[in-house]
């Protein structure tokens, strides 16, 4: 029964899932759109939306929670430079679009294209 869970193991330890996810919103802020399967896009997207919400305060110590659960400096730069101004006039939350493509040929795994909006 899945009672009181709130986030999906992704088949990986809770260290590996953690860096894994961390990876991943990097590699989105640097990119603007990666592919990836839908599990994993809606897993990270819980990931960078709470990411780019703490990047839109800008002080010191959002900064530093950022720096600590991100820790690609170039991602980091670029959030909170390019990505927070961008995202000022949104509500919290809502900056990501995942488009779901179909099935993966080798193994069948559902695959989406999680997006960065645009403004």
């Amino acid at each position: 029964m899945r009672h009181r869970m709130d986030h999906r193991t992704l088949g990986r330890y809770g260290s590996h899932r953690v860096m894994m996810l961390s990876n991943m919103a990097a590699s989105l802020f640097l990119a603007g759109q990666i592919r990836t399967t839908v599990t994993r896009a809606k897993e990270l997207r819980r990931v960078v939306e709470k990411l780019i919400t703490r990047a839109r305060g800008g002080t010191v110590q959002d900064r530093r929670i950022v720096r600590s659960r991100m820790p690609h400096k170039e991602a980091a730069v670029r959030l909170f430079n390019e990505l927070a101004p961008r995202y000022a006039s949104f509500d919290k939350g809502g900056y990501t679009r995942i488009v779901k493509l179909g099935n993966r040929a080798g193994d069948g795994a559902p695959m989406a294209i999680i997006q960065l909006i645009e403004k």
